[in-house]
């Protein structure tokens, strides 16, 4: 085992993940977890907990090593909450999908004998919940830490260890360049997402519904997108609003190009340009970060393990 004891704080889809795996593997002798409904503790204490607690500050004593799985608007409270409670050479790491504002929420409620290693799984789906979490949602997927430059090496390498045996490929990377990144790969898409569901929505009131009967592969994965959690993403913009301002910005560059591409009937334009960003798809394809086997409506989530 890598870890002894690990305590999970909030035990949504990658904690319950999180638990799965490493119960899997044989990666941690104790899982405890903390949630703070009533029902996700009971379904978490059923599911893949050994252990589960009424407290933050209570399920972390003693734990190797703590996950912040909450929303990143909550990371703060949390921490100063468990701080006191940590045991000396502890690591703390979160699953946050914005890395500054949790640096700078959680950072300052860590004692110095606690090893503070922020990170971020690339993976998920659009389910929540702790019955949503299974064991290879991490497998092949990339978890990007951000640890400073006094972080300890072996609590980092320790860390690191876990997230590989779980299947990740783990990526150090700067903290405000994972915020850029994440504005460009994950914030804004699903931004875009949100508005198109929304501009939808207001079109099916007016034609009876057939925007919804209708649905074609295009909008059907945006309301897949769309239909991740409202809390998580509302904290993800409201504090990763810089990034994703400036991402916008770009994107509504590139809109009014391709407006004016297609109101000028250019089309050698638009075909130069949908062949640029189809490589890109293809690139996705090939680096193994999706398949290119059709899924004509998605499945829903594989069956638990465990």
């Amino acid at each position: 085992m890598i870890y002894p004891r690990v305590a999970l704080i909030g035990l949504g889809l990658i904690a319950s993940s999180m638990a799965h795996a490493m119960r899997a593997g044989g990666l941690t002798g104790e899982i405890v977890g903390y949630a703070r409904s009533a029902e996700t503790r009971a379904v978490a204490r059923e599911l893949f907990c050994d252990r589960v607690c009424d407290t933050a500050a209570e399920a972390v004593r003693d734990a190797d090593l703590v996950v912040l799985a909450v929303p990143v608007g909550a990371m703060g409270e949390i921490a100063a909450e468990i701080g006191p409670h940590l045991k000396p050479g502890a690591t703390v790491t979160d699953v946050g999908s914005v890395k500054q504002a949790v640096v700078d929420a959680v950072a300052p409620h860590m004692p110095a004998a606690v090893h503070f290693i922020p990170g971020h799984p690339l993976a998920g789906t659009e389910y929540s919940g702790p019955r949503s979490g299974f064991a290879t949602l991490f497998q092949n997927r990339w978890w990007l830490l951000t640890p400073s430059a006094g972080t300890d090496p072996e609590a980092l390498a320790r860390l690191r260890s876990l997230l590989e045996a779980m299947g990740a490929n783990v990526e150090d990377m700067d903290v405000a360049h994972h915020d850029l990144v994440l504005a460009v790969v994950s914030h804004v898409p699903h931004a875009i997402a949100y508005t198109m569901v929304g501009v939808a929505d207001h079109m099916r009131r007016v034609s009876q519904q057939e925007v919804i009967k209708y649905s074609a592969s295009g909008f059907r994965d945006f309301t897949r997108i769309a239909a991740s959690d409202p809390v998580m993403w509302r904290d993800v913009f409201l504090t990763n609003k810089e990034a994703v301002l400036d991402i916008l910005g770009r994107f509504a560059e590139e809109l009014f190009v391709l407006q004016r591409a297609i109101r000028m009937g250019d089309g050698e334009h638009l075909h130069a340009y949908f062949t640029r960003t189809r490589a890109i798809r293809r690139g996705i394809i090939e680096a193994g970060q999706d398949t290119a086997a059709p899924d004509f409506g998605r499945s829903a989530p594989p069956a638990k393990e465990g």
